[in-house]
């Protein structure tokens, strides 16, 4: 079959999140689909399938090395344009209907350039003073540093966290043994003349990976909830990976009534995969 692997939020080579994206995968059973995303060991692996609905242009699945997910960020960006890369041609000139466990999203493109259409929350609203205590046990922090928190989870379960500086973002040392299920999002803005508006990271240790380099779903779940605050203007962007040794680049912007999710995917292997 035929088997791709791109780099998705980077604008240069090797610096995004690295996603695995198998072609034609229809009849391999899901024991073999879960095997196979343990094995390559990165945060998400993608099978792309026929549709199921006549709206979709393909369909997908998406594992991390733990698990299925209904729905993630970077494996849409990156399942999307290995797509159109292999001669996916969709229903609509520069629009991609992707269908996946969380229903249909939509993704714009233009050449490496991709974004895709926040899907809305499964939960949102106010942490819990007992959720906030957990959590700020788990990133090792003071009460008083959390400026906001709340639920934002759009299929991977995410709660996020606002911080008062992308510095104090970039020292976090967390207990992941702490966690008990949590999946953390946390963002803090950069000063003026920083790589970006914010600096992000995502802690999900239950997905078998304690920190993914870049998120297009949390980033979703931040613009969403910031933008829609007032938290944050209709156009930031977002750095995330720099704890990594990555520099994943994510904008989020706010237009004709949804927040899309934006950065470049590029094709970086090519070639086969025997089952």
């Amino acid at each position: 079959m035929r088997f791709s692997q791109l780099d998705v939020f980077a604008r240069h080579p090797f610096r995004g999140n690295p996603l695995a994206v198998v072609h034609d995968a229809e009849g391999i059973p899901d024991e073999e689909l879960a095997r196979f995303a343990n094995w390559t060991n990165l945060s998400e692996t993608t099978f792309l399938l026929p549709p199921t609905v006549p709206e979709a242009d393909y369909r997908v699945r998406i594992f991390t090395p733990g698990e299925e997910l209904p729905f993630a960020g970077h494996p849409t960006l990156g399942s999307a344009r290995a797509w159109l890369a292999a001669g996916g041609v969709p229903h609509a000139e520069g629009e991609v209907v992707q269908e996946c466990g969380a229903g249909l999203v939509r993704i714009r493109y233009d050449g490496a350039h991709l974004a895709f259409a926040a899907p809305p929350f499964l939960r949102s609203g106010e942490v819990s003073d007992a959720d906030l205590q957990r959590i700020v046990s788990a990133l090792r922090i003071r009460p008083d540093q959390v400026r906001h928190a709340q639920w934002i989870d759009n299929g991977p379960g995410w709660v996020g966290v606002v911080l008062g500086s992308a510095e104090e973002v970039l020292a976090l040392e967390p207990d992941f043994a702490a966690f008990g299920g949590l999946d953390i999002g946390v963002i803090g803005p950069h000063r003026p003349g920083g790589p970006a508006d914010y600096e992000a990271r995502a802690f999900v240790p239950g997905l078998g990976v304690n920190e993914d380099p870049v998120t297009g779903s949390l980033n979703a779940g931040f613009g969403v909830w910031l933008i829609g605050s007032g938290l944050a203007p209709e156009t930031f962007t977002v750095r995330q990976g720099t704890a990594l040794g990555r520099a994943g680049d994510v904008e989020l912007r706010a237009a004709d009534g949804e927040v899309w999710v934006g950065g470049e995917a590029h094709l970086r292997i090519s070639g086969e995969v025997t089952f």
